[in-house]
């Protein structure tokens, strides 16, 4: 019987003992994709997956991402894209801001998730860059570690835990990238987090609340986000943590 090499071996590469070498491909399989299509850097979006098309803050996403892939578009060298709509990959926020990219032509970014009732990438993602993982920490690495700016819609659990370590980075200068983050939907954000209440108990300083830049408007949300991205799209792009 001819022996089986270690990495064919199935019985071996799904034990605790590979675990190392699942995580290493959840980074370098995703890198080889990103790179093939020319990819430098994504704007993110968060959001609900609950939100269904035609509500308001579905549509809003939509609108967003579409005027930004729109931009974007004229950005970049040939065979180079720049800020890209990326989000992940399943439905609600993240399917309105895929189907706006797709909408405006332009390729976008799904990073799905191994999870018990929701692991289906929405059918806008472009089909070669919709990467799925089981780990949840090298998804949430890739959603940072390839972002120019992040617009975080309306969500709950998932979204929070997004933004809060967006913000734990920038603040303590971990991504010593900028990062434009946009809150969309001042009352509802304004309802779920009492930044003036953190800042007036100690926990965090006056300044950390101008880390978010909060908005209704999609044009408002575009513009800001053009202004501050318009000086990263002459450099040459690339990510740091």
């Amino acid at each position: 019987m001819k022996p089986t090499k270690a990495y064919r071996n199935p019985a071996f590469m799904n034990s605790k003992e590979a675990r190392a070498l699942r995580i290493l491909s959840e980074y370098l399989e995703p890198e080889s994709r990103l790179r093939a299509e020319g990819i430098e850097d994504t704007i993110v979006f968060f959001g609900s997956a609950r939100l269904p098309p035609g509500s308001k803050w579905y549509e809003a996403a939509r609108d967003l991402a579409f005027r930004l892939t729109e931009w974007s578009k004229g950005l970049g060298a040939e065979g180079q894209r720049r800020f890209v709509i990326c989000t992940g990959g399943g439905p609600g926020i993240m399917e309105a801001a895929n189907r706006g990219a797709s909408e405006a032509r332009g390729l976008n970014v799904g990073l799905t998730i191994a999870l018990p009732h929701e692991e289906s990438v929405n059918p806008h993602v472009t089909r070669k860059l919709a990467l799925h993982f089981h780990y949840f920490f090298m998804r949430k690495f890739w959603l940072a570690y390839m972002a120019k700016a992040m617009i975080v819609f309306p969500g709950g659990y998932g979204t929070l835990d997004e933004l809060f370590e967006v913000l734990t980075l920038v603040q303590t200068k971990r991504m010593t990238k900028p990062m434009p983050i946009v809150l969309f939907g001042t009352e509802y954000w304004s309802e779920i987090i009492n930044f003036d209440a953190l800042v007036r108990h100690g926990t965090i300083d006056a300044a950390d609340v101008d880390l978010v830049y909060r908005t209704d408007s999609v044009e408002e949300a575009c513009e800001w986000l053009k202004q501050r991205l318009a000086g990263e799209a002459m450099t040459k792009p690339g990510a740091m943590l």
